[in-house]
């Protein structure tokens, strides 16, 4: 809901700004220094112009505050609870009366017989998501843009659309109802030609499977829509000059398309990579049981399982901290390369 929230109110923020450079721009150059003045008194001239500017855009501004609250309540307060995984944690003392203990529970994470499974399966899967679920909306977009008939289009979209709104836990019920080896609608099939039914969720070969492909079947309408966007945003001259120039649909699309969407897929790209080890904890654990957890306990997983049900605060919070600095880490690794090789990045 605040990321919404935020959203919305950078979206409105932007047309008002656009609105007020497009303002400034109508009413002409700006009174330029004067010969021979001094640097108090530029200075002066420059901190009235500053005030002005803070009084023409004060309805960005304060726009600008209810984001900027919310994130400080729910992002930065909640930092100070980062020393726990330097504490042993007691309910009773408080965070700041429990005694610290350094790097004992990273160290403890590091040994524990856990550490190489959950990262490696962590890995996999986000590894396996990115890999297919990162080009399938860049095509999808691309076919929707080659599309001329708007109502095929829409349909398309709707469709595709539609799988996005369904909750987690829904979606997850449905995996389950769909691949029960007694009443699922793909055991039916099976039996129907003469196989014997199988339990998908009971076997770890083709749990992951399930997971990377049922998350791209539910994103791929709504991650397709920034690159149909971007698009859109194509004048519609280039393709017609290329096509006088006997361009084919597949050079239309390798010379103008995809340039024209690749700085949106690079900055989505490094925010991928930068979220490599945060797989999303809600799915993976509804989709858990005993017989597939060999490959289906992930990190979030068992933080969770460490935290709220072993309840031992102080060594979740200390995974969650590492798995936050492997992910900044690769964050600046993968921001650094992109803007080496193509010149986009987030900074």
């Amino acid at each position: 809901m605040f990321t919404n929230v935020h959203y919305c109110l950078g979206e409105i923020c932007c047309r008002m700004y656009e609105m007020q450079q497009y303002k400034i721009y109508c009413a002409g150059p700006q009174k330029k220094f004067q010969k021979g003045e001094s640097m108090k008194t530029r200075k002066v001239r420059k901190k009235g112009s500053t005030m002005r500017a803070l009084r023409r855009d004060i309805s960005l501004w304060l726009f600008c505050v209810p984001g900027v609250v919310l994130t400080f309540i729910f992002s930065y307060i909640p930092m100070y609870g980062v020393q726990l995984a330097f504490r042993r944690y007691n309910a009773k003392a408080g965070i700041w009366g429990s005694p610290w203990v350094g790097l004992y529970y990273f160290k403890r994470f590091f040994e524990s017989p856990y550490f190489a499974s959950t990262i490696k399966n962590t890995l996999i899967l986000s590894l396996y998501g990115l890999v297919v679920s990162f080009p399938i909306p860049i095509i999808l977009a691309l076919l929707l843009n080659s599309f001329r008939h708007k109502r095929y289009r829409k349909v398309i979209q709707t469709v595709t659309y539609a799988p996005n709104f369904i909750s987690t836990v829904v979606m997850c019920g449905m995996i389950i109802l769909f691949l029960s080896p007694s009443v699922g609608v793909i055991n039916n099939v099976v039996r129907f030609f003469g196989g014997d039914p199988v339990n998908f969720m009971a076997k770890k070969e083709y749990w992951r499977h399930i997971y990377v492909w049922t998350g791209v079947w539910q994103g791929m309408g709504w991650n397709s829509v920034i690159y149909f966007a971007a698009l859109s945003g194509i004048s519609p001259e280039l393709h017609e000059a290329a096509k006088c120039d006997g361009a084919t649909k597949f050079q239309l699309i390798r010379h103008i398309d995809l340039p024209s969407i690749l700085p949106t897929a690079t900055i989505l790209l490094i925010m991928n990579c930068g979220s490599i080890l945060s797989i999303g904890f809600e799915k993976a654990y509804l989709l858990q049981n005993n017989l597939n957890l060999n490959v289906s306990e992930i990190i979030s997983t068992y933080v969770y399982k460490v935290g709220l049900i072993n309840n031992d605060m102080s060594y979740s919070t200390a995974i969650g901290l590492f798995n936050t600095l492997v992910n900044l880490v690769m964050l600046l690794i993968v921001n650094k390369t992109a803007d080496k090789l193509s010149g986009n990045s987030l900074w």
